[in-house]
């Protein structure tokens, strides 16, 4: 098979949304935006509503309409930009519940949705999605006159539990919220693990139920095993790569792998990371190029056919730490070149 291998434990990605959900002191719900993290939406939201959850959150109305396919009438499904103008009909015909976004939102689903479903998000400081403080004060009881399931915001600095902005954002959103007779939400997968104090009535996990940061006792959910194209001997002296960008200082043996930039593995990660033959560590060497990945196997006793790239021992976040981003972007840019393969 000339194909790289991604692996995805469902089975995994359960046991994470059961744990995170016994942290929780509310409801779970989960985050499966992005394609499910690029992990298949339908796979992964059948996956969690088996598992047991009953809410679901994805970014934008088309995203809500893959998953409603997947999961049938009867589980929750909202959706993070609001109601966008032409969504309509995709809110009403698949039972989405836009989490409105501001003034405009809020008189357009009224106009064109009277009665259906809706929750509202709230800027607790973020300045990126949600009505302001002041803006709230306006249509508060507008809003809540017309029966939202859900009030909302997301925090910022979730990820740093020092971080001062924590407290700050916590502190707006009661105020915001105070004597709200209606479900409120706060926390993703970082707020959750910052106490009960940040959970309220609902959690929205999102990357720890995919193996990442910051929900360090996650289980791995996803592993990429590449194979191997060609195994050649380079001499001390010679380079490997564009840009002469290793230089072989040993009688070395290189594996050539396919994979590369154009499946999403980043072309800054490759100093500093190793691909795996079982347990051993093999440094990759000179660049990431679009389809190829060079690694140094001098150590192994016997040629590889496959080395894995993200395994156990080696993380989405390990590469995103040595490609200077985080795993989210990671996990979302892997590749449709990938065969993929699904357990649980």
């Amino acid at each position: 098979m000339s194909t790289a291998k991604l692996s995805i434990n469902l089975d995994a990605l359960a046991t994470n949304w059961r744990n995170l959900d016994a942290l929780s002191a509310g409801e779970t719900a989960a985050v499966v935006k992005a394609n499910g993290y690029g992990l298949d939406t339908g796979r992964v939201g059948q996956a969690l509503a088996k598992a047991g959850a009953r809410n679901f959150f994805v970014a934008v109305a088309e995203e809500g309409v893959a998953l409603r396919r997947a999961l049938g009438p009867d589980l929750g499904i909202s959706v993070f930009s609001g109601h966008m103008e032409g969504d309509a009909r995709l809110l009403q015909e698949f039972n989405l519940t836009p989490m409105l976004n501001s003034v405009d939102q809020m008189l357009r689903h009224f106009e064109t949705l009277p009665g259906h479903s809706f929750g509202v998000q709230l800027d607790s400081g973020m300045n990126r999605l949600g009505m302001e403080p002041a803006e709230w004060a306006a249509l508060r009881e507008i809003a809540l006159g017309q029966g939202p399931v859900l009030v909302m915001s997301h925090l910022a600095c979730a990820d740093d539990p020092t971080h001062p902005m924590n407290a700050l954002q916590l502190k707006v959103f009661r105020d915001m919220t105070e004597g709200v007779e209606v479900p409120r939400s706060l926390s993703a997968t970082g707020g959750i693990l910052l106490g009960p104090d940040y959970h309220f009535d609902l959690c929205r996990p999102g990357i720890g139920l995919y193996g990442g940061r910051p929900y360090r006792d996650a289980l791995p959910v996803v592993t990429l095993d590449l194979p191997v194209i060609q195994i050649r001997d380079v001499l001390p002296g010679e380079s490997v790569g564009y840009g002469n960008g290793w230089i072989a200082r040993r009688p070395s043996r290189i594996a050539t792998v396919a994979a590369g930039y154009a499946d999403g593995l980043i072309r800054a990660m490759g100093a500093g990371i190793n691909a795996y033959a079982g347990e051993n560590a093999c440094p990759v060497v000179g660049r990431v190029s679009m389809d190829l990945i060079t690694i140094d196997v001098t150590e192994l006793t016997e040629d590889p056919e496959w080395l894995s790239l993200i395994t156990p021992h080696q993380t989405i976040d390990h590469l995103a730490d040595a490609a200077g981003t985080i795993g989210y972007e990671i996990l979302t840019s892997l590749g449709h070149r990938f065969a993929r393969s699904y357990t649980g």
